[in-house]
């Protein structure tokens, strides 16, 4: 059962690393206005094992906390900076851009 239980806290550890960076991905593409379903729904799925991990973990009689390594994610702005920006003027909004395309 001991075995059974520290393989529960390493795939447990090693979720929680893929779900920080999923999510971190997940905050990048919405940053860029772009689709980020596919990787939301991952999520779900990565919490919906998670949660099924946990409940087998206490079924076990495991109750202590799980630490996983420091995983750095940046922050990101905040809102008082936002609201710091100067509003956007009809000139900024209409004048045409140039894009670099990849």
């Amino acid at each position: 059962m001991d075995n059974r239980i520290n393989e529960i806290r390493r795939t447990i550890r090693a979720l929680r690393v893929s779900m920080r960076e999923a999510e971190a991905i997940m905050h990048e593409q919405i940053n860029r206005d772009e689709d980020c379903s596919f990787v939301a729904q991952e999520v779900i799925k990565m919490r919906s094992v998670m949660s099924l991990l946990v409940k087998e973990r206490t079924a076990l009689g495991d109750f202590e906390p799980i630490v996983v390594s420091s995983f750095f994610i940046p922050r990101r702005r905040s809102a008082r900076k936002l609201a710091a920006a100067p509003a956007p003027t009809v000139e900024s909004v209409f004048r045409p851009r140039l894009v670099a395309r990849a």
